[in-house]
């Protein structure tokens, strides 16, 4: 269990990359919301705010409340998914992984991405394992979590992208991103199977440029190297895929019953499954660098930005969809995070500073 540890964590480099990572969380959010806010300007005069409250009254909440529960659905199966990825390490149940999840993600909710660490940090409490090990497990996770998306998003752009407003250009993105995903996974078997030599390669790349940048990249590259090596067996890393592909399907079902749920409006009651792969990921790239509270305000303009302009949805109608969206995919497991978190003697702020108690 020690080998999971990252050799390559010293103060210096944690120092870079927080100092970097300040910056980056810094400067793209708000050149995100000053955008999005520029839009919203010039579309002011267009909007009709009884309309937002008729769109929102119309909607189908017997279909809102199937999406929670679909939602409710994929945070089991990334417990499970946490417990296979723990198996040959520490075996836990997904039972036992359960409640971090929540807590976590809800932290998140709250408190914006800088409190996604929270899950490894409340699971290795509970468990008593090391916090690099379930860090390890954490960046694994995150690849499966990108990997399995691409997947999905890839595969409906480029074989059913027909249906959507310039299909072509779609489908042609669609392929490239079918590349860009096998080689991300050729890449990421080179690291599973020689680490050290890909990172040691990356390195001798990078440092004529930079040895900073050099020395940074192959740390990264043998932590992600020592994440990998939790996956003892090919079971274990097909069960982990498995579950990663039907829980990001079971999200896009999810979006799909909020925009259907806006019965009223023919271009949402009738939404595609391509157009919903398309709009998720639009919702996913706009939640990477999500603030707090600030944050749900941004998500929901983006997706109804997305709506508006790809689909041609009524504005009204497109900033009620993204709300929804948003209340079912980021907050709705708020309720049950804060029970989770009581229960458990523990402060949601704690939670997101590494697992805090009360």
């Amino acid at each position: 269990m020690s080998d999971l540890i990252p050799p390559h964590t010293d103060a210096s480099a944690a120092a870079r990359e927080g100092g970097s990572g300040k910056v980056l969380r810094t400067l793209l959010p708000v050149l995100l919301m000053a955008l999005l806010a520029g839009w919203l300007w010039h579309k002011r005069g267009a909007f009709d705010w009884r309309s937002l409250a008729t769109e929102l009254r119309s909607v189908s909440f017997p279909m809102v409340l199937g999406a929670i529960a679909v939602i409710y659905l994929c945070y089991w199966m990334r417990a499970m998914r946490w417990s296979v990825l723990l198996a040959s390490l520490r075996p836990a149940s997904a039972a036992e992984v359960f409640p971090a999840q929540v807590i976590g993600f809800t932290a998140v909710g709250l408190f914006g991405r800088v409190a996604d660490l929270a899950r490894p940090y409340i699971i290795a409490r509970q468990l008593d394992t090391p916090v690099a090990v379930q860090l390890a497990v954490y960046s694994v996770e995150r690849a499966f979590d990108l990997g399995a998306a691409a997947l999905l998003f890839s595969a409906t752009l480029a074989f059913g992208a027909r249906g959507l407003p310039h299909h072509e250009a779609f489908t042609r993105a669609g392929l490239l991103s079918v590349a860009a995903t096998v080689l991300v996974a050729t890449f990421a078997v080179a690291l599973r199977v020689a680490g050290d030599r890909v990172a040691a390669f990356a390195g001798r790349v990078l440092r004529p440029l930079s040895p900073k940048m050099a020395a940074f990249a192959e740390a990264r590259l043998l932590d992600l190297r020592s994440g990998f090596q939790t996956l003892a067996t090919f079971g274990e890393f097909a069960s982990a895929l498995a579950l990663s592909v039907i829980m990001w399907a079971a999200v896009a079902v999810a979006y799909l019953l909020c925009a259907r749920s806006f019965r009223s409006t023919p271009s949402l009651a009738h939404f595609s499954v391509a157009g919903t792969m398309l709009l998720m990921a639009t919702g996913i790239g706009g939640s990477v660098f999500q603030l707090p509270i600030v944050g749900w305000f941004t998500q929901i303009a983006v997706l109804a930005a997305a709506l508006h302009g790809f689909f041609a949805v009524p504005l009204e109608a497109a900033t009620a969809c993204g709300a929804i969206m948003l209340v079912v995919s980021y907050l709705s497991i708020i309720p049950t995070g804060l029970v989770l978190a009581r229960m458990r003697g523990m402060t949601l702020r704690g939670a997101a500073q590494g697992g805090g108690t009360a």
